[in-house]
Parts: structure tokens; sequence; C-alpha cells
């Protein structure tokens, strides 16, 4: 009986709030009849994001009280309201996830209020079921009833806030759309990268080259020495300038990765970057058997994360010891780098964490960053692949 009494005051508040909402709906009508007379005058047409934005944190409080209730989360997908006016007003009209919320609010508006009165059933079913239970003996059965009511508003809303099939594309769309400018973005920094560093260095290292060499072929006939100490010191550039072009095409594809695998060079990494380093690989060896090896692109981005955050833990953490698991998982491929460092490490304070984050989404992965003040700092990457 006590545990019946339970669950039926755990459903009258869910139904006291399904019925609280439906009456909220009442005034909520009042709103969207001010915003369509402001978008008809055009005076107030800055009203309907707005409306959008409140439409969408009512349905996010019905979601999440009826997740409380059913212990399963129900998912949203919206597009993001932001930029100038026009587009959010063409992202407001044109949302499938505002639309499946308008139609939530009328139909919980209908059933809110048929659900509302089943809230009197509480006082009349613990007297009812008393009776019953100290002198019949029976089970009760008009407190189970509010509880069958309060799953029924949660199916019911369960099934008209879940995203539909547009709502869901439409948000992979802008998600694409977002992970394509942030690859263009990655892309046109390395290209610029690669010209600075090919200007500055490999270009200038080369024309010093063709000077000293035309040099010693004046001086060769009149002065053989000079000559001589011409070409030492062209020879001396020409080696300078293939470290440079190396360090290039070491930016563009690291040549180890070609030749150890990303484990390999990982724990190449690993010993070169002074601090501290454990390196744990689950299913991934060498990278030297039959289908153990990532795509490239996917070991240069994991192999770039990994150089990145050991270099950022090295020079700005104050970290002396550090962590990198890589762990081969049936969609993909897993990178967390942690470091015993001070933490407050901020994605927005700096071009490298922002520039693995463009490099993972390139590849439709997840980056993610924990780096409370005290530490420590974690970075945890999926990058999906097909073994």
């Amino acid at each position: 009986m006590g545990k019946t009494v339970r669950h039926a005051a755990r459903a009258t508040l869910q139904l006291g709030f399904a019925a609280f909402m439906a009456f909220g709906t009442i005034i909520f009508i009042t709103v969207l009849l001010i915003t369509a007379i402001g978008a008809v005058t055009v005076i107030g047409i800055w009203l309907v994001p707005e409306t959008v934005l409140l439409i969408r944190r009512i349905a996010g409080a019905k979601r999440q009280q009826t997740a409380v209730w059913t212990g399963t989360p129900i998912p949203e997908a919206y597009l993001p309201l932001t930029g100038p006016l026009r587009k959010r007003l063409r992202t407001a009209v044109r949302d499938p996830g505002t639309l499946a919320d308008l139609i939530w609010m009328v139909a919980h508006y209908a059933y809110g209020f048929l659900l509302a009165p089943a809230l009197l059933l509480w006082p009349v079913g613990l007297a009812v079921d008393g009776v019953r239970c100290g002198l019949l003996h029976r089970t009760p059965w008009v407190l189970p009833l509010i509880g069958r009511l309060a799953d029924l508003d949660a199916r019911w809303s369960t099934a008209l806030l879940k995203p539909g099939p547009k709502a869901q594309l439409a948000e992979r769309v802008e998600e694409l759309t977002a992970t394509r400018a942030g690859a263009i973005a990655a892309h046109g920094a390395e290209l610029r990268r690669i010209e600075r560093d090919l200007h500055d260095g490999t270009q200038a290292r080369l024309v010093s080259l063709s000077m000293r060499i035309g040099l010693a072929r004046r001086a060769y006939d009149q002065d053989p020495e000079a000559a001589r100490g011409l070409l030492a010191d062209a020879q001396d550039q020409a080696e300078e300038a293939l470290t440079e072009l190396r360090h290039v095409v070491r930016g563009i594809h690291p040549p180890i990765l070609t030749d150890r695998g990303l484990a390999g060079a990982v724990r190449a990494l690993a010993a070169g970057s002074g601090l501290d380093v454990t390196v744990r690989v689950h299913g991934l060896e060498d990278g030297t058997e039959p289908g153990a090896r990532a795509p490239a692109a996917v070991e240069a981005a994991a192999y770039f994360v990994v150089a990145e955050a050991l270099t950022n833990a090295a020079k700005h953490s104050g970290a002396e010891r550090a962590a990198v698991d890589l762990l081969r998982e049936p969609a993909g491929l897993r990178v967390t780098v942690r470091d015993t460092g001070r933490g407050g490490a901020d994605q927005r304070g700096g071009s490298g964490l922002l520039g693995m984050r463009r490099r993972v989404a390139a590849l439709d992965g997840t980056f993610a960053l924990t780096s409370p003040a005290g530490g420590p700092t974690v970075i945890d990457v999926e990058l999906p692949c097909v073994w």
C-alpha cells in the first residue's frame, strides 16, 4: 500500500505539472497572437525568433519533466537561431523542430485539461482505498489509475516531442555546414602556414644557395680557394633547405606515420615531449598487420591531436606527467590525452585547441575538452573510420 501511495504521489505531481502547463498555454496564446500581429505589421517582426526561443524552452521543460518520470531522455533537434534578423527569421520559419513543438502545444492544451481532473482522484483514492484495504482487504484501484494516467501523458509527450526525420535531417545538414566551414578555415590556415614556411625558410635558403653558387663560378678561375669556400657554404645552405622542406612535409603528413604506424609515431612523440608520458595502445599494436591501421587522414588527425596536446602540456600547463590512450573501437579510433597540469585550458583562448577541434570536425569526429582549474586537463577525441 505504501509503495502504491508513493507512486500515486509522484503521478499526481506529474499530472499537476501537465495541468499547470495547460493553463500556461492559455497565457501563451496571447503571446502568439501578439507575435502574429507584429509579424503582419512588420513592426514586431523581431518578436518571431524570440517567441520561437520561448516555445523551445517550454518544450524543453516538458522534455525534462517527462524524462524524470520515464527515466528515458527525449532528444531535441533544433536549428540554431543565430546571426542577423533575416537569417533568424528564415530559420524560425523553416525549422521542423519548432513546428513539432507547436503541434505538441496545441495537443497538450487539449489533453492537459482532460488529465487535470485526475488530480481530484488523489483525496478520493486515499479514502476509498483505505476503506477497501481496511475492510474488504482488496487491492487498491484508484491510486494505480493515477499512475497510468501519468504514463499516458508521458507517452503522448514523448511521441509529440521526439524529433522527426525532417528535424534530424535539418540539424544534420546544419552541423555538416558548420563542419565544412571549419574544415575550409582549417585548410586555408594550413595553406597559409605552408606558404609562410616555404617563403620565409626554404625559398630564402634556395636564393642564398643560388647566389653562392654564382659567386663560386665567377671566382673559380681567379681564386679557387674562395670558390671552394663558397661551394662549402652552398652545400650547407642546400642541407638547411632540405631540412626546411622535411619540416614542411612533416607538417602535411608526418613520414613517421608511414614508417611506424600511429602507435609508434605517438611513442616517438612521447619520448621527445620532455614529459613523463605513459602511452597505452589497445587494438592497434604497431599497425603493421593487415586491417589494423586507420585511414591516413584519421591517423594524421590523431597524431596532430596528441602532438598539440603534449606541446600545450609542456609549455603552458606546468605538467610533469601525461598519459595517452589509443583505443581501437568498432566504429573508429578514440584518442585520450590527460596531463597533470594546472588546468584552466580554454579553446577560445588559443589557436591550438581550435585547430584540433576543426581538424577532428573535418572528419566528422567529436572533440571534448575538460580542464577545471587545478587540473587535470583531459582531451577526448573520437574519429569515425572503417577498419
